[in-house]
């Protein structure tokens, strides 16, 4: 009686998850801002002297709301700015700087190591000039520590691990850490 059950509230977690999962998976389409969109609206109005003047309000208030950062305006530039600094970093909350339609996928960066650190466990901890903070995963020795200036190159790895390669020796793998 109890695995029973027990496999027919199994099936019903599954059944809820699933759901929960797919819509995890497909980040929902940006809405608008209201300023925006009022600015969008002005294109359906046919005589000239209110459709320009419709514009006149609207182009006010974009002004208005990107001053108070209640709109901001990032470029292709500055969203690839913002891909590459945060890479390593899970941004699938981030989906809107890949609206574009050219998609430049950051798969590698290549930096110079503000500091390092040998911790503990026998794994380097390495902070690039940037700020990024990236720490080893596996027990990969070095053959030469790393140190204050060393080129540091991460590219991806497969299943969203990194590669670290410290002044051109052999890989390690790596992550991508919040602080030091």
């Amino acid at each position: 009686m109890m695995r029973g059950s027990m496999k027919r509230l199994s099936g019903l977690l599954l059944t809820l998850a699933l759901p929960v999962s797919a819509l995890a998976a497909t980040p929902p389409e940006a809405a608008k801002p209201a300023v925006l969109k009022a600015l969008f609206d002005c294109r359906a109005i046919v005589a000239d002297a209110e459709r320009l003047a419709c514009y006149d309000a609207a182009v006010g208030k974009v002004n208005a709301a990107e001053k108070t950062g209640e709109v901001i305006i990032v470029d292709r530039q500055e969203a690839r700015a913002a891909r590459r600094q945060a890479f390593g970093l899970d941004l699938s909350a981030l989906a809107i700087l890949d609206r574009s339609e050219e998609k430049s996928e950051v798969d590698r960066v290549v930096g110079e190591a503000a500091s390092v650190r040998l911790g503990g466990d026998g794994r380097w901890t390495v902070v690039l000039t940037d700020g990024a903070v990236w720490k080893q995963v596996d027990d990969n020795a070095l053959g030469k520590p790393p140190r204050k200036g060393s080129r540091i190159e991460v590219r991806k790895a497969s299943m969203g691990s990194y590669f670290m390669n410290i002044d051109g020796q052999r890989a390690i793998r790596a992550r991508r850490a919040d602080t030091q």
